[in-house]
């Protein structure tokens, strides 16, 4: 990972396969749960912490279909959008900002800090 000012380069673009994701580990920031980033079809880059809201799936192993991910273990489907859940399901997945530069994946540093860890911290 490399920084640029509060955002940090996670990979590049052509590191995630195309309707695919790649795990990102976050622990030189702040202990908590990976990331996921995940790629659709369209090159739009989303990113999520790695766990489902059901059951702590990893999403980053599930399969990516337009702007969603089904959760491997039980598949749930999750918006890459805004990590909500599809009805009838229930449950949010917290998402990080995605910026790119060129063919760098960016994620804003503070949010790696922050985002998701609270609630991972809670159920340790």
């Amino acid at each position: 990972m490399s920084r640029a000012g509060s955002w940090v380069a996670v990979c590049r673009v052509a590191d995630i396969p195309r309707l695919g994701a790649r795990r990102v580990d976050r622990s030189a920031f702040e202990p908590g749960p990976e990331v996921a980033v995940f790629r659709a079809d369209d090159d739009t880059v989303f990113a999520l912490v790695d766990r489902c809201p059901h059951k702590g799936g990893p999403l980053s192993q599930g399969i990516v279909f337009g702007r969603s991910v089904a959760c491997p273990l039980h598949n749930w489907t999750i918006s890459l959008e805004d990590g909500l859940a599809r009805a009838p399901d229930v449950g949010c997945a917290a998402r990080f900002r995605v910026k790119l530069d060129g063919d760098l994946v960016l994620l804003d540093a503070d949010e790696l800090r922050t985002v998701g860890v609270a609630a991972a911290a809670a159920e340790a």
